[in-house]
């Protein structure tokens, strides 16, 4: 009765019990959740070895060395695959599998006692959390790696400021060895003007369970106080209490000392704006003035809240308001700089003329614009002063050019009168003087100098008048040979050697008619002054200077002249050194006074006997 009142109990538990009889281990009680386990109906009787179900063999194996030794066995979470049903794969089920040997007193063992507990909620759980473990380790070795790597010093801290870790890139900076004690020795290293003000933030931010965000300066290994930027977040943990802080400190002691000289530079800049006695200011990139020196409200008697955004423009003539104020809105729209001459009201009420000049500066802070009025009232009132004496002077300088030309026209024909009359005299009559012949000779050189002047002047006029021509590139060869092709006779009379070489710069940028005078000039007093002991040899080149600048030499042989003591002679009008060589003295006045005229200037070295070098420099430097 008892037994059959257990066997009803077991077959009712949860767990797996069956009996094993016998060295066959022939299967006798099965109950219902050992029928589930072993997966097909069981016989009694039947070995269990032969049985078509799911026992692994390694299990059965097991079973016997149990049955042979005596020993019982517990295996934990063992895999039993269940078969799929309709072909699908089997189901892995996990067991506590216990192994019992049954016998009675000190006889040897007659069965064994399978025990299977179905564990595999919990072992799926745990393989779960394995696999969960691992992945924890494999993201907090990542983790670490990176925080070990980044630049920064990365720290944890708990909710009693106690620090729970640290990266390496503390000691690196701080020269401290691995072994020290960082809740003694980090408060050590702090600025002593921070580390009050950083310990009662860090405090307080722990005892209200937020992050914080602040700067302090903290001893490097060398000895040198360093800007840090410490910030950090809390962990939470329920219910919403703060655990844990972990947080980064960066290093910006290069970023906080440029701010600083920025804000410096600033500083002085306004200073020195505020110092200079002209209107300064700056405008936003939409064009509406944001500041004004201290001279803005000086010269215009105004605050900056009264000039407002627009302030210069209001200062301006009435009449040059929505010009001046066009052009801005233009520039602020393409970047282009604004400049203008306008007028602009005076505290006192008077218009004075100013430069109003305004460039865009854009950078990572976006488009910006700089301002500046300079009064130019002074300089714009002498400007129209010289301009009126200017005119009135190039009127007079015409008329008396209108004058000279018209004289030298006008005194032509009484001397080709003189000197008809000169001749007729000659001719027809006779004078009873022993004299006579040098008589005639100084009267008929008289005229011809005297022809010769009239037509220097006249010539001199002209080229005067041409100084303004336009210019064009001109070919220094071309030129060269249309001057010596009107100089041919004096030329081949003098049996003249000519050199030109004008590799070095073959063109030049001037005016055509003033290239012909100059090299006119240069050639024709080559040849006049030439020494008579030797035939002509003059060498013409062109150059460059070292800032890349044409030049023009011309070298003669001839009879060299005697220079004042200056390095620019200036030659006069009318000024001769060989007064037995026929000529007015204007033509190397003229050649200067173009040359001039075209911003260079004329040297000149001689050696008397020897000859004389003319260089012209086209353009200064």
């Amino acid at each position: 009765m008892r037994e059959q009142q257990l066997q009803d109990v077991l077959r009712r538990i949860p767990a797996g019990v069956a009996t094993l009889q016998g060295e066959a281990l022939r299967f006798g009680f099965v109950n219902e959740a050992m029928q589930l386990v072993l997966g097909s109906p069981v016989q009694e009787g039947q070995p269990v070895a032969e049985h078509p179900g799911t026992i692994p063999t390694d299990l059965l194996e097991v079973m016997q060395q149990v049955f042979q030794s005596g020993r019982p066995y517990v295996a934990k979470a063992y895999c039993i695959p269940l078969p799929g049903t309709d072909g699908e794969k089997p189901t892995p089920r996990y067991f506590d599998i216990a192994l019992e040997p049954v016998r009675e007193g000190d006889a040897p063992v007659s069965g064994l006692l399978l025990f299977a507990v179905d564990v595999t909620v919990q072992e799926e759980a745990r393989q779960r959390a394995h696999q969960l473990s691992i992945e924890t380790r494999r993201l907090d070795t990542r983790l670490r790696v990176l925080t070990e790597t980044v630049p920064q010093i990365t720290f944890t801290v708990d909710a009693a400021g106690k620090y729970e870790y640290v990266s390496p890139q503390w000691y690196y900076f701080t020269g401290q060895p691995p072994t020290a004690d960082l809740n003694a020795i980090w408060p050590l290293l702090i600025h002593p003007d921070d580390r009050l003000r950083v310990l009662y933030q860090s405090d307080s931010a722990r005892a209200a369970g937020i992050g914080w965000s602040y700067e302090y300066r903290l001893r490097r290994h060398d000895g040198q106080y360093r800007w840090l930027l410490s910030r950090a977040l809390p962990e939470l943990h329920a219910p919403d209490q703060a655990v844990f802080w972990h947080g980064a400190l960066t290093e910006i002691h290069d970023q906080r000392e440029l701010a600083e000289a920025l804000r410096r530079g600033e500083a002085e800049l306004r200073f020195l704006a505020d110092s200079i006695p002209e209107l300064i200011w700056t405008a936003t990139a939409e064009g509406f003035i944001d500041y004004y020196n201290e001279y803005t409200a000086e010269y215009s008697g105004l605050t900056k809240d009264e000039l407002g955004p627009t302030g210069w423009i209001n200062l301006l003539d009435p009449s040059e308001q929505a010009g001046a104020a066009r052009r801005w809105v233009q520039s602020i729209a393409s970047g282009q700089p604004y400049e203008g001459l306008f007028r602009m009201r005076r505290h006192d009420g008077r218009y004075r003329w100013h430069i109003i000049r305004a460039r865009q500066l854009a950078d990572e802070r976006g488009p910006r614009w700089f301002g500046a009025c300079t009064d130019v009232d002074d300089q714009h009132r002498l400007r129209e002063v010289l301009q009126t004496q200017y005119d009135e002077l190039a009127r007079t300088n015409r008329d008396l050019d209108t004058f000279v030309y018209t004289a030298s026209h006008d005194l032509k024909q009484p001397v080709l009168n003189l000197r008809g009359l000169f001749e007729e005299l000659r001719r027809s009559a006779s004078f009873d003087d022993p004299q006579e012949s040098q008589i005639v000779h100084m009267v008929d050189e008289a005229l011809g100098q005297l022809d010769a002047t009239l037509q220097e002047l006249a010539a001199t006029v002209q080229d005067q008048r041409g100084l303004s021509a336009p210019v064009e590139t001109l070919d220094l060869r071309s030129v060269a040979d249309e001057v010596l092709l009107g100089l041919r006779a004096q030329v081949q009379e003098s049996d003249a050697v000519v050199e030109l070489d004008f590799s070095a710069a073959p063109t030049l940028i001037y005016g055509r008619a003033n290239l012909r005078s100059i090299l006119h000039n240069l050639f024709s007093n080559a040849l006049k002054f030439a020494d008579p002991g030797r035939p002509p040899h003059i060498v013409v080149r062109s150059a460059l200077t070292e800032s890349g600048q044409p030049i023009l030499t011309v070298q003669d042989n001839g009879l060299g002249m005697e220079l004042p003591g200056r390095p620019a002679p200036v030659f006069q009008p009318f000024a001769r050194q060989h007064p037995h060589i026929a000529g007015a003295g204007v033509g190397m006045y003229l050649v200067q006074r173009i040359v001039a005229s075209r911003g260079g200037h004329l040297d000149v070295t001689s050696t008397v006997g020897q000859g004389t070098t003319f260089t012209v420099y086209w353009f200064e430097a």
